[in-house]
């Protein structure tokens, strides 16, 4: 039993719906193995720049600091969609990546057997598909300087700069290597070296952190031939490490061989305690989904496999973990599928009654 203080940021659009199911099965977890979680609650992304005027309060920083984990829903919505704004929802996880130091994304993609023909792909290419990407969460093009946009008489123009460190490549290839090193032993690692100095240097120091891991193969891929074959030969994937921008394209990407992006969860890892557990935010990789927003058939599966996620990597309850993943599979075995894959035709569960059973099968 344990004590453990956990921020809520709900956000924006279907947010705070995915986090109601994410909490009740979290107290579900509670009830059954006593443990105390105290939740501390706050608004970040476009709802707090209606309230506050900004999307990420120093106020809320300094709050989840002080916290075991965060438990992120998504931010942004149609509202805020203005790209002159200079105050945007993706500031509040942005500014909460950087100013916590979570350099490291871990996005698992696993295709339910059971759910192969809910993919728009070919059942027997998806079915086995157990792969994690790694992506690199506080370099490159999104936090490079200069970036600007400016005017001329000649038109309009814009800079984002991808800029990396040897320090951030090595400790992102590193973590990659120590994943791949519990799994089948094969790293591949994304980049565009031929046309990026900044992917020459990350592959350059790729080979080098290699040398501390003779037991794992290191594959060097092309970001874009990456995205080829992940659709066509996702199973020769099992750890894929990449930069930001990539990272962020390519897990988007694989979200599809599950079947949906409702269907995946994430954790943005920074410095670890020797017991590996430490300081991390927990999200569904999906977004705010505006269109279906209090219409109560969002899919709260990521959410609540991100929660699992959050009870292994920031408290170190791995026990209660597994209790939370087999239950979303016995849940989903049995029959009950949420709206994004439920079979054409087929009754599908909301988002409430589908957080209710899951719970229900913790407990």
């Amino acid at each position: 039993m344990g004590s453990y203080n956990i921020a809520v940021l709900p956000g924006d659009g279907i947010g705070p719906e995915v986090a109601d199911e994410g909490l009740k099965v979290l107290e579900a977890v509670s009830a059954r193995f006593g443990h105390e979680f105290n939740y501390t609650k706050d608004l970040v992304g476009g709802c707090a720049i209606d309230l506050h005027g900004t999307a990420l309060r120093p106020e809320t920083v300094s709050m989840c600091k002080g916290q075991d984990a965060i438990y992120f829903g998504s931010v942004g919505g149609p509202k805020w969609d203005d790209p002159s704004a200079e105050v945007r929802p993706e500031q509040a996880i942005l500014g909460l990546r950087e100013e916590l130091g979570l350099f490291a994304n871990i996005r698992p993609v696993k295709m339910f057997s059971f759910l192969s023909e809910s993919t728009t792909l070919k059942s027997d290419v998806v079915k086995q598909v157990d792969m994690i990407i790694l992506r690199e969460l506080t370099g490159g093009a999104y936090y490079g300087k200069p970036k600007k946009r400016w005017s001329t008489s000649r038109g309009r123009y814009a800079v984002d700069s991808m800029k990396y460190s040897e320090r951030e490549i090595e400790r992102i290839v590193r973590v990659g290597f120590q994943i791949a090193s519990g799994r089948k032993k094969v790293l591949h690692s994304a980049d565009k070296a031929n046309v990026l100095e900044s992917s020459r240097l990350w592959r350059e120091i790729a080979n080098e952190v290699a040398d501390d891991f003779p037991d794992v193969e290191l594959i060097h891929i092309l970001a874009d031939a990456c995205a080829m074959h992940l659709i066509r030969r996702p199973t020769d994937f099992d750890v894929i490490v990449t930069e930001n921008l990539f990272g962020d394209m390519l897990s988007d990407e694989a979200s599809m061989l599950a079947g949906s992006m409702g269907m995946l969860p994430s954790a943005s890892l920074g410095k670890r305690r020797s017991d590996g557990t430490g300081l991390g935010m927990y999200e569904p990789i999906h977004g705010t989904a505006p269109d279906i927003a209090g219409e109560g058939v969002a899919n709260p599966v990521a959410m609540i496999l991100s929660g699992a996620m959050l009870l292994r990597h920031s408290l170190g309850l791995d026990r209660e973990a597994d209790v939370i993943e087999d239950a979303v599979r016995e849940v989903l075995e049995a029959g009950h599928r949420p709206a994004d894959v439920a079979v054409a035709g087929e009754p599908f569960v909301g988002t409430s009654d589908l957080g209710t059973l899951i719970a229900d099968a913790v407990a």
